[in-house]
């Protein structure tokens, strides 16, 4: 399960990524909004690299840029494998991942909190970042569906929402193939 959640997690991480560079470079190109530079300088910085310019930035700038993107795209992999599938999921993953580029970018000096922000500068933030959580997600639910709802979902199957007096999955029921193979708990 892990391996199929670690490498699912960095190909749903890799498309949500080139997505978001995608839309970005073209958001540019209509707006003539410049790079930023923030990633690049936020891993130079946490890992005690020199500040470079030019070429060398830009390379540092999509080593972040990508880099984060991949990465977390794990969690969503996991958040899907259990269950968290749909746009509900992705909307939560979305914020997620403005708060992993904050809490970097604040920790290392290179950046501001949101609220301090041009609105318009947010607002082109929060739409390329829910591009990246949202596609990230389509990838890792797509991957994650091939095994099967996940305990999660198998869970609600019994009576959808929270519920009192619905206990939890037996332990044997939450994952493996007895789980994935019972058409009574696979909820469609």
């Amino acid at each position: 399960m892990v391996k199929r959640v670690l490498w699912q997690g960095l190909a749903a991480g890799a498309a949500g990524a080139a997505a978001m560079t995608l839309g970005e470079k073209a958001e540019q190109r209509l707006t003539g909004r410049p790079d930023s530079y923030v990633p690049a300088r936020a891993l130079e910085r946490s890992t005690g690299m020199g500040e470079h310019h030019g070429t060398r930035s830009r390379q540092v700038n999509l080593a972040m840029h990508l880099g984060q993107g991949v990465l977390l795209g794990v969690l969503r992999s996991v958040m899907a494998r259990v269950g968290l599938r749909g746009p509900w999921a992705s909307a939560m993953f979305t914020v997620v991942r403005l708060t992993n580029d904050q809490i970097i970018e604040n920790a290392t000096g290179v950046g501001a909190p949101p609220q301090t922000w041009p609105k318009r500068e947010l607002a082109v933030d929060v739409l390329h970042k829910s591009v990246y959580g949202f596609v990230t997600g389509a990838v890792a639910d797509i991957l994650a569906a091939r095994g099967g709802p996940g305990p999660g979902q198998r869970h609600a199957a019994i009576r959808p929402g929270r519920h009192a007096g619905v206990g939890p999955l037996p332990r044997r029921d939450s994952f493996g193939r007895r789980a994935s193979r019972s058409p009574a708990r696979s909820g469609g």
